[in-house]
């Protein structure tokens, strides 16, 4: 079912997430601990932005497992960032191919996708016919994440150019709502589950959702502080102070610090606007 991190904040190299804590994105690939089935060895990804360049995202993909990628050994501990989205990978929709590896970036935005949606190949037709030329043709993998972050790319573009957080997760909700029409129309019942994140460099929205408000979704936590760091083998998220803010989306706590993590409720997003401040909205 995968595992992913989003972060937004003080710049901070890759390592602090991907290796250093102790429950890190790379002991997530091997022995996730939140969910069924651990092992999410079916290739990763990792997108961040290098603002003082200009901002667009670098991204690194492989279909190797990320427990098992000299390269990501040694960018790790070199790369800085403001903001980085990764992911670990369980196959489920989808070969294993670069292809289908996340996070999926279209023009300046990350995206990245935990979940499923059940018999998507019913939907797969009607879906890929709401969408642009310039959508369809982005689209270059089989998972149903990629379709579906097409479709709510459709929706974003409708928005102003500079959009916030805002229109987002209007955005999102505007995706959701054609899900769930589609999968009526085709008479799918089972459970769609869309713990998505989107990011742009600059803000940042989460969203935890299953389309059966009787069922749990899968787990997704935030952290807002002042910074995090990792010392003496311990990371942790230090409290705000001044104006100094980050924040951070997992699909697992990286930590056993419990103050560190609150789990964003059942169908909810979070939205993270350019000042760091969050709001959490409801999904309808």
């Amino acid at each position: 079912m995968c595992r992913l991190l989003a972060y937004l904040g003080q710049p901070i190299l890759m390592d602090k997430f991907l290796y250093e804590p102790e429950n890190s994105m790379i002991k997530q690939s091997f022995n996730a601990q939140e969910i069924e089935e651990p092992l999410n060895g079916d290739g990763f990804g990792v997108g961040w932005y290098t603002q003082e360049i200009n901002n667009m995202p670098a991204v690194f993909v492989s279909v190797y497992p990320a427990w098992n990628n000299r390269n990501l050994r040694y960018l790790a501990p070199k790369i800085k960032t403001n903001c980085l989205v990764a992911h670990v990978r369980a196959a489920s929709v989808g070969d294993v191919s670069e292809s289908n590896c996340h996070p999926f970036h279209f023009s300046s935005y990350l995206m990245a996708h935990n979940g499923g949606v059940e018999h998507f190949e019913k939907i797969k037709r009607p879906l890929k016919e709401m969408l642009s030329d310039e959508l369809y043709l982005w689209v270059k993998g089989q998972t149903d994440s990629e379709h579906l972050f097409a479709l709510f790319l459709e929706n974003l573009k409708s928005k102003r150019e500079d959009f916030t957080a805002d229109d987002v997760a209007d955005s999102f909700q505007e995706m959701i709502n054609t899900l769930k029409n589609l999968m009526q129309e085709h008479g799918i019942e089972d459970e769609a589950y869309l713990n998505m994140v989107f990011s742009d460099g600059e803000r940042m929205v989460g969203m935890r959702y299953v389309s059966n408000p009787n069922v749990n979704p899968l787990s997704l936590y935030y952290s807002e502080g002042s910074r995090y760091v990792c010392e003496d083998g311990v990371c942790h998220m230090i409290p705000s102070s001044g104006h100094d803010r980050s924040v951070m989306i997992v699909s697992e706590k990286l930590t056993h610090i419990a103050e560190d993590w609150r789990p964003i409720p059942n169908n909810y997003m979070i939205l993270v606007y350019k000042d760091l401040s969050i709001k959490l909205r409801k999904i309808e």
